[in-house]
This record gives C-alpha cells, structure tokens and sequence, in this order.
C-alpha cells in the first residue's frame, strides 16, 4: 500500500525547486549579461588599440624611420602588459614583435589587420594584436560560483520559510482532525467549526457537517429501528409465550389445544411476515435489482391486485377505480406487491362510499408513475418527509397495528428504488396520493 505523503514536505520541496529555477534564470541572465559586456569592452579595447596603432605606424615617412616606431610602440604599451602586438612587413619581415609573456596565457583576443606602408604605396604591414582576457575570464568564473551559491542559499531559505508558513497554514487542519477524533456515537450530528478555516477549506467542512448530520439521522433511524423491531416482535413473542404457559398449566382437552396452537400459528405467520419483510428491505438496501421481464398491460397488473383485495374493499365500503395504462419490462411481482401495500394503506384510511384511484401515467423522464389516491384525513407536512421510513406511523397510538407492522410503504420506496425510480406522496384538499416512478429502461433518473 502506498504510503501517504506529507503535504508540509511536498509543499516546501517543490517550492525549493521552483525557487531555485527561478534565482538560477535570474542568475544565468546576469552571467550571460555580465560576459557580453566584458566582451564588448574588450572588443572596443582592441579597436581603440588599433587605431591607435595605425596612427603610429602613419607617422613615419620612411624605412630608416623604424627604430622611432619602435621607440613609440614600446612607450604606448608600457603599463599594458595584456596587449600583445606583431608588427610584420613584406616577406613576413618582423618590423615589431612585444616581449613574450612568461608563461602563455589561457585566454587570448585577437584581431588581425593590414596597414598601408606610409614610405610605399605598393607595401603593406601586416599587425596582429592580441589581448590577454584571463583577469576578466577568472572575475567570470567567481561570479559564477557566486551566483550559484546565491542561488542555492535562496532556495534553501525560501524553503526553510515556505515550510514554517504550510506548517502555520496547515494548524487549522489539525484542529479539524482533532474535533473528527473526538466525535462518537452520543455526539455524531455535532457540526465541525470551520470559522478558522481557510476560504478553500469552508466547502470541504460544510461537506463534512452535512455528511455527519446525514449520518446522525441514520444513527438516530437505527436506534428507531431497534426500538420499533423489539416493539413489533414483544407484543407477539409475549402473547405465545403467554398462551402457551396458559395451555400448560393444566391438562386440556385436544380441541382446546387446537385453539391455542390455531392462536399461535397466527402470531408466528405475522412474526414471519415481519422478517421477511425485513429480510426483503436489507436485500433492497444492498442495490438489489429488480428482475424485469415484458409486462403488457400495467393496468390489467392493477386491476388483478384490486380484485385480491375486494373483500377488504367491500367491508371499507369503498371502490376502485384503474385509469391509464402502459408496458413495459418490469418486476411483476414486485409491482403487484406495491401495489398490494399502497391499496391496503388507502383502505384503511379511505372515507366509507369514496372512490380510491390507482393512476398510470407516464413520467416527465420517460419512466411510469403508479399512484393511490383516496379521500380521508390529511396528512400534516411534517410527516409526509417521514411516511416512507421503516416502523413509521403517522399515528403514534399503533392502530392498525395487529395487521400492520408500519413497513408497507418502506418496501413500496424499495421496490421503486429497485426499478430505478422514487416514491412520491402529497395529501392537499383531503386527498392523500401514494406512489413510485419506474423507470422503463432500468437507470435510474
């Protein structure tokens, strides 16, 4: 596994880099410039000391003239013991030649020039004049070293200093990662401070608390959860238990025992019923599909779960009522028994002599709506948001609650999750509508 690196260390290691790419730019720019200037001089250096020497050379008039320009050679390069100079006449007759040097220098300019012989107009001089350039060269050499050794030190400065300045930016982080260490269970949905955050880090930490609000609520649903699984299996666990000690206290007669095992069988299917339903849920929960294959008729589906439910429909006194229709590759069990949830919900809460409407119709996003609609008591907004979670009843007293275990509508969201789609409820009016998207093609949308 690759170890995490350090961001402090990273920071300050290519800050150091790139300081010293730059100081070295810098550095190479003063080098170069320092060398054409130095190169300049000495090029103006040895054509102002040619000019100079012609002007020598024009002064005398004829070959015995020679020593006096030898004379004035010798006094102009007094003091200039850089300059070389190589005077040659015809034949490559020596005419003026500077002492040599004691030890041959590394670095030489040299220009070569021609000079008319003033005694003759047919002759010419031939002068090479060289120019000793090692002073200059070694002042190159230590600027040089100077300004790599400049630009080396700056960038261990500005590393050193790039390093205290992220260790400084970094504090605050550090002050995040000790509130997230000190989060438990009891104090999960408790929100990180940010106000010392960097502006670039106030995205993240809002990020950050809306996740731990997120998973507070899903701690907070799960102790529900406990809670109402304990709730849901005492009451029969305790009425089995209760019968069956009953039946054993005293000798019964086989009839009687029918009785309390017919009793008991009851309560072990709605017990049954319970952990399937659980089971059915925790499978949804980890991105079960739904099985799809061609239905063709969603409304022939429907009327097929209406027709299940007649006699509960009878004794509520109410009807209902299938409108639109439409195909498609679906789950059919699954949907009949979304339907079969969302039709018993609306039964029992339907006004005596209404009508209950199961609606298909298509969806703004190329999927199918399936919907319950039924006359009754409205449903306040603040539990609407709620009427899908597991265990949750809109009447906290439990009605119902010998035939319901609050987990119908939970399965519907699952199984529209299932099919790629949502549930939906709205209760406006005295009408209260239940219902899930689908989507057609499988995706989710």
């Amino acid at each position: 596994m690759r170890n995490p690196r350090s961001l402090g260390r990273w920071l300050s290691w290519w800050l150091a880099v790139q300081t010293f790419i730059g100081l070295g730019f810098v550095c190479v720019v003063v080098y170069v410039a320092t060398s054409l200037n130095f190169s300049a001089k000495q090029t103006e250096e040895l054509r102002h000391k040619q000019e100079v020497i012609r002007h020598l050379v024009r002064e005398i008039a004829r070959p015995e003239d020679l020593p006096s320009l030898r004379h004035k050679l010798d006094d102009f390069f007094v003091g200039h013991a850089d300059l070389k100079l190589r005077l040659t006449g015809d034949a490559e007759t020596l005419l003026y030649m500077t002492p040599p040097a004691s030890e041959p220098p590394a670095n030489l300019r040299r220009i070569e020039f021609e000079i008319t012989s003033p005694w003759s107009g047919t002759t010419v001089l031939r002068a090479e004049l060289a120019l000793d350039s090692s002073s200059d060269a070694e002042l190159l050499r230590k600027l040089a070293w100077t300004l790599l050794a400049s630009a080396m030190a700056g960038a261990v400065v500005v590393s050193a200093g790039g390093a205290w300045l992220v260790r400084r930016a970094l504090l605050p982080v550090r002050d995040l990662a000790r509130q997230a260490a000190a989060l438990s269970p009891e104090n999960v949905g408790q929100p990180l401070d940010g106000s010392a955050q960097a502006q670039e880090l106030q995205p993240l930490v809002a990020q950050f608390n809306a996740l731990l609000v997120r998973l507070d609520n899903a701690y907070q649903q799960l102790e529900g959860f406990n809670a109402d699984v304990a709730h849901e299996l005492r009451t029969p666990l305790a009425t089995l238990i209760g019968e069956t000690e009953l039946a054993l206290s005293r000798e019964r007669s086989v009839p009687e025992l029918r009785d309390v095992l017919g009793s008991n069988l009851e309560d072990l299917h709605r017990l049954a019923g319970l952990v399937n339903d659980m089971l059915f849920l925790s499978k949804a929960d980890r991105g079960e599909r739904a099985r799809r294959s061609p239905v063709g008729s969603l409304a022939a589906l429907a009327a097929e779960v209406v027709e299940f439910h007649d006699a509960a429909l009878q004794e509520a006194d109410v009807s209902v009522r299938v409108r639109g229709d439409s195909g498609g590759a679906f789950d059919a069990a699954l949907l009949r028994r979304a339907l079969s949830n969302l039709l018993a919900n609306a039964t029992r809460f339907a006004e005596r002599g209404s009508v209950i409407n199961v609606d298909i119709e298509p969806d703004a996003f190329g999927g199918i709506r399936l919907s319950v609609s039924n006359d009754g008591p409205v449903i306040t907004a603040e539990h609407l948001p709620q009427l899908f979670d597991r265990f949750y009843r809109v009447d906290r007293a439990r009605e119902h609650g010998d035939t319901n275990h609050g987990l119908g509508l939970a399965i519907v969201a699952a199984i529209a999750r299932m099919h790629g789609g949502t549930p939906f409820v709205r209760s406006i009016g005295g009408t209260t509508t239940v219902g899930f998207s689908i989507s057609v093609s499988g995706e989710r949308h």
